[in-house]
């Protein structure tokens, strides 16, 4: 079997983007050898996917950024934004000391903004895909 080029992976990272999500999910269990979570969507699973091809062919993290990744998630640090797509667009939220900012606008929760962009009732953090895991002392003590 030879090699693959650049320009072949250039190709295949491209027609990653023309997939649909059914052929996605499947591209995701042939590189990753197993089922795709079920709550991705088509626009993550595309994302990974297509890291997952370039992370083959030129080699994925050094062990330095893999050890501060995993501090950065160890400690709970957050991305300032959160995206989500909803209806076929992808929405991006801005995390500020005062709110929450989506399409210029402010918002003083996560709900909030989750209601201005479904028009219904939803939990904010479950909208996004947040999970908050309780911590040990609350686990320890059954909260």
């Amino acid at each position: 079997m030879s090699k693959r080029t650049e320009s072949e992976i250039i190709a295949e990272v491209e027609k990653v983007q023309t997939l649909g999500k059914d052929d996605l999910r499947l591209r995701w269990s042939t590189l990753f050898g197993k089922t795709p979570p079920a709550a991705l969507t088509k626009d993550l699973l595309g994302r990974m996917v297509a890291w997952r091809i370039q992370e083959k062919f030129y080699g994925g993290h050094d062990k330095a950024t893999l050890r501060l990744l995993d501090e950065l998630a160890r400690r709970g640090v957050a991305e300032p934004r959160l995206m989500r797509e909803y209806g076929g667009v992808r929405h991006t939220v801005t995390v500020t000391p005062d709110g929450f900012v989506w399409q210029d606008t402010n918002y003083p929760s996560l709900s909030s903004v989750a209601r201005a962009i479904t028009g219904t009732s939803w939990n904010g953090r479950r909208f996004f895909g947040l999970r908050m895991k309780p911590n040990a002392d609350q686990a320890e003590a059954g909260q």
